[in-house]
């Protein structure tokens, strides 16, 4: 098992910034990618950013591109999201994940939450204008 913590989010003005973290524990070994998902009040799950875990490569959601950036520090089993010039829309929870098996070719695999095998318990940013 892997258990992931997150930490860092908050409450920002628009164009401010943030930086989340996530803490990975247990059989980190294990995890191929990680990455970073967000829920905004009444709607669906919906992908952020991922990272191979052993490096070279990342990926974003067309609507934080430019914006935020994904990145890790293998000594620390951490995986950080620095999200910058946010907005309002940015608002909501947003959970760290891990998978041990994604095939990060596809981008319908990259966002498919069931790709992904363990979640934090989440962090709240809210964005006000």
């Amino acid at each position: 098992q892997v258990q992931l913590v997150e930490s860092g989010g908050g409450l920002v003005q628009a164009g401010g910034s943030l930086r989340l973290s996530c803490a990975a524990s247990g059989r980190t070994f294990s995890i191929y990618a990680m990455g970073w998902f967000r829920q905004a009040p009444g709607k669906e799950r919906e992908f952020v950013a991922v990272l191979r875990w052993s490096g070279g490569g990342t990926y974003y959601a067309d609507s934080v591109k430019g914006r935020f950036t994904i990145s890790r520090d293998n000594a620390k089993n951490t995986v950080y999201l620095q999200m910058n010039s946010l907005r309002p829309e940015d608002t909501a929870v947003y959970y760290c994940a891990a998978g041990r098996n994604i095939d990060l070719t596809y981008y319908s695999s990259i966002t498919n939450l069931r790709n992904y095998d363990y979640w934090g318990q989440g962090t709240q940013v809210t964005v006000s204008s």
